[in-house]
C-alpha cells in the first residue's frame, strides 16, 4: 500500500512558476514509477508527466513539454513537479499516482494509488 499527498499548488499569474511536490508513505517508493495528472472542470483527467522507477526515464506531455519537468528523490521519498512559463490552461487540480506494473506511462488506468490532488490556478 502507498499513500500520497500532494503539495505546493496554489494561484500564480500567468508566466510564473509553481514546484509541486507529491510524498509518498512506504519502503517501496523508488520500486514505482510515478506520475503526475491533471483535471480541469469539465474535463477528462489528462497526462502531465511520468518518471520510470528505475534510470528516471521521463515522458512528458506534449502540452507541457519545455516548461515541466518531473523528478524523484527516492531517498525522501518524493516526486516533484517543476512548472514553469504557467498558462492560464494549466489551471487545474493536479494529481500524483503511483504504478508498478506495465503498460503505457501515459494511461491513468495503468496506475495503481492516487493522491488527494492539489489545485493550480493561473491567472492572466
Amino acid at each position: 500500500q502507498v499513500q500520497l499527498v500532494e503539495s505546493g499548488g496554489g494561484l500564480v499569474q500567468a508566466g510564473g512558476s509553481l514546484r509541486l511536490s507529491c510524498a509518498a508513505s512506504g519502503r517501496t517508493f523508488s520500486t514505482y514509477a510515478m506520475g503526475w495528472f491533471r483535471q480541469a472542470p469539465g474535463k477528462e483527467r489528462e497526462f502531465v508527466a511520468a518518471i520510470s522507477w528505475s534510470y528516471g526515464f521521463t515522458y512528458y506531455a506534449d502540452s507541457v513539454k519545455g516548461r515541466f519537468t518531473i523528478s524523484r528523490d527516492n531517498a525522501k521519498n518524493t516526486v516533484y513537479l517543476q512548472m514553469n512559463s504557467l498558462k492560464r490552461e494549466d489551471t487545474a487540480v493536479y494529481y500524483c499516482a503511483a504504478r508498478k506494473g506495465g503498460g503505457s506511462m501515459k494511461s491513468p488506468h495503468e496506475y495503481d494509488y492516487w493522491g488527494q490532488g492539489t489545485q493550480v490556478t493561473v491567472s492572466s
